[in-house]
């Protein structure tokens, strides 16, 4: 093995453990991906999560200029001699290897941008704008690892709803966590046609006190959430054979918590037991090693 390769190697390593350490369900429905696909994945992940730890990170002057600094260094690792950054060097491999377009990265940093000065919004259209960039571009990033059995521009509109969905989802689970950081993702109409506003919600924290108000507005989004799932599956069968299985897991394990949200988001976190997880996903196991078997 040369020492590019054994670079190139620890750098998929190191993108592998930050999709283990801060994307459990993910990285337990990515198992289900031949082995050559998940090294791409995980690189995927792990820049989207140290774009998300500069907007989070809480004693940081001048985020905006690190997400700028973020954005140089993607492009001079594209265009230039390989970064020494491992999450870079892996995700320009990535790239590459795939032709991922750049602009979906520039999508994704115009959003992650959105997040240093945008606290709320009014509705589901405004918040369709940010999440082309923080949750479609990455189903259209994902979308040429995972290979399709149509033609790519078919099924993007299926990635990019699933993409969607999935951060539908983690709105919803995370309300609490979000309202700590001053941003509350569910959209104020919504909130507002229950009567439900900022103050309400923090109370509902502050207090660890369930509000049947919040609860309707909660539901209402909960089954808005559900539609934009049933409207994506059809996509998971336009994808190859052997990228199946890790999608249909993904789906029913981040569906799945929608079941759970309820006003006790606002002061714990739930999640899918693992008793669920595995029965999701030993079955999808099954599904994928019959694949791989099939396409050999």
């Amino acid at each position: 093995m040369s020492a590019g390769t054994a670079s190139l190697t620890s750098a998929y390593a190191a993108c592998r453990r930050v999709n283990a350490r801060y994307g459990k369900t993910f990285f337990l429905a990515t198992t289900l991906l031949r082995p050559e696909q998940r090294p791409a994945v995980h690189a995927l992940y792990a820049f989207a999560r140290w774009a998300d730890e500069i907007v989070d990170a809480a004693g940081v002057d001048d985020r905006e200029g690190e997400l700028d600094r973020l954005e140089r260094l993607l492009d001079g690792s594209i265009t230039s001699r390989p970064p020494s950054n491992p999450v870079l060097r892996a995700l320009a491999d990535t790239m590459r290897r795939y032709d991922i377009d750049r602009s979906l990265f520039t999508d994704f940093l115009a959003s992650m941008r959105m997040d240093l000065d945008v606290t709320e919004y009014a509705d589901l259209d405004a918040l369709g704008v940010y999440m082309h960039g923080s949750a479609e571009v990455i189903g259209l990033q994902m979308l040429p690892v995972l290979g399709t059995v149509v033609p790519r521009a078919d099924a993007e509109p299926y990635a990019a709803r699933l993409g969607v969905a999935f951060q539908l989802t983690n709105f919803l689970r995370d309300v609490g966590e979000d309202l700590d950081r001053g941003r509350v993702y569910l959209p104020q109409d919504v909130l507002g046609a229950h009567g439900v506003d900022r103050d309400l919600l923090q109370w509902c924290r502050r207090h660890r006190r369930a509000n049947d108000r919040v609860q309707r507005a909660l539901d209402d989004l909960v089954a808005h959430s559900y539609a934009i799932y049933q409207s994506a599956e059809p996509g998971i069968a336009m994808l190859s054979p052997s990228s199946r299985p890790c999608m249909q897991t993904a789906y029913m394990l981040y569906r799945d918590i929608l079941a759970l949200v309820g006003c006790e988001v606002l002061w714990r976190r739930v999640a899918v037991p693992n008793t669920r997880r595995l029965a999701v996903a030993v079955p999808g196991a099954g599904r994928a090693l019959l694949a791989r078997a099939m396409t050999r």
